[in-house]
């Protein structure tokens, strides 16, 4: 039965339905579930530190039904996705309920397109790889694959990573150096694999330049099937979900640095140099992303081994409370700074 508890984020689906069927304030209903909802909710719920035990672990790492379940989020964000270009163009919306409407897909794309995109770009086979290459499609934000994995895992917590925020970083100017930064390094990625190989940087094996041609296609797709009001508007949804990353990426090590030793480099990756958040709610619908630092411990752990150990620093509440927090700079300096000195 363990599995079944991250079929909650059918809500999500349930309530973008209710959004794309409704007018009115409905329109706003998956960020007033997530962004409102469920952070006064988890004020109401203790905190969940129970991990598996050894035997436990054996048993869920092969109980196939936990990568199923990421496999069925795949055709729901596409349905929803193709859905979204009919009824964007309905007749005599308003502007909030077009916002409203872009919204709900942006919060489809973060939370599925680029977070469960996420998890299966970790898997060390190619058909997963492949899946969360086709999910962070649908958020235009394909590059974060070759960045994060060979990038933000091996640089996190020092000056080199593009998301690792510093201690006192406005979120916002966050947002442009953390997406910016990590697109130019995943071509320096790129670009250094290929050449080690004896390869041009112009090559077929390059992913940058195959998820370059595949952006432009699908936004080029959508462009001369529909209008360009249509396409704006899909931009506008996939940016929102890039938003979304981002503060994800901003609370997740704000202020935490490894140690540089002697010879220059920095010390191996510690369950220290991530925020964790022991929430439930949240914890579930972001299939265990808030046990954070265990996935830098070990990047190719399956979402559901992740554990929580007493000397990973947590969070005051959970990631959707956090990220609204991280909102209020002065207030975010002033809850978090006194938690970097209590570490």
């Amino acid at each position: 039965m363990k599995p079944l508890k991250y079929l909650s984020i059918v809500i999500l689906p349930i309530t973008v339905f209710l959004a794309f069927t409704n007018k009115g304030w409905i329109t706003f209903l998956p960020i007033l579930t997530f962004f409102v909802a469920v952070p006064f909710a988890e004020l109401f719920f203790k905190t969940d530190k129970k991990n598996l035990n050894k035997e436990e672990a054996l048993i869920e790492k092969e109980n196939k039904l936990y990568t199923l379940i990421l496999y069925a989020t795949i055709p729901i964000q596409l349905l929803f996705v193709g859905w979204f270009f009919y009824v964007i163009q309905e007749i005599n919306l308003t502007t909030t309920e077009i916002t409203g409407r872009i919204l709900a897909l942006g919060v489809m794309c973060g939370v599925i397109g680029i977070n469960v995109g996420h998890e299966l770009g970790h898997r060390n086979n190619r058909f997963d790889e492949f899946l969360g290459e086709l999910l962070l499609l649908t958020s235009l934000n394909t590059h974060f694959l070759p960045y994060h994995n060979a990038g933000h895992h091996l640089n996190v917590a020092t000056p080199k990573d593009a998301a690792t925020a510093r201690k006192n970083e406005v979120l916002y100017l966050f947002w442009i150096r953390s997406h910016i930064t990590s697109y130019y390094q995943a071509w320096q990625s790129e670009n250094k694999r290929l050449k080690s190989t004896g390869r041009n940087w112009f090559h077929y094996q390059n992913r940058m330049v195959i998820y370059t041609v595949c952006n432009l296609l699908f936004l080029g797709l959508i462009y001369f099937s529909f209008t360009p009001f249509v396409l704006f508007a899909f931009i506008g949804a996939a940016v929102f979900g890039i938003i979304l990353l981002e503060t994800i990426n901003y609370i997740e090590h704000y202020g935490l640095l490894r140690k540089q030793l002697e010879n220059g480099r920095y010390e191996r990756v510690k369950r220290i140099h991530s925020w964790n958040s022991d929430h439930v709610i949240g914890q579930v619908l972001l299939f265990n992303l808030s046990r954070h630092s265990d996935h830098h411990y070990n990047g190719s752990k399956h979402y559901q081994l992740l554990k929580t150990v007493p000397e990973s620093p947590q969070m005051p509440t959970g990631y959707p409370g956090m990220m609204l927090l991280s909102l209020i700079p002065p207030l975010w300096f002033l809850v978090m700074n006194k938690k970097l000195q209590e570490i």
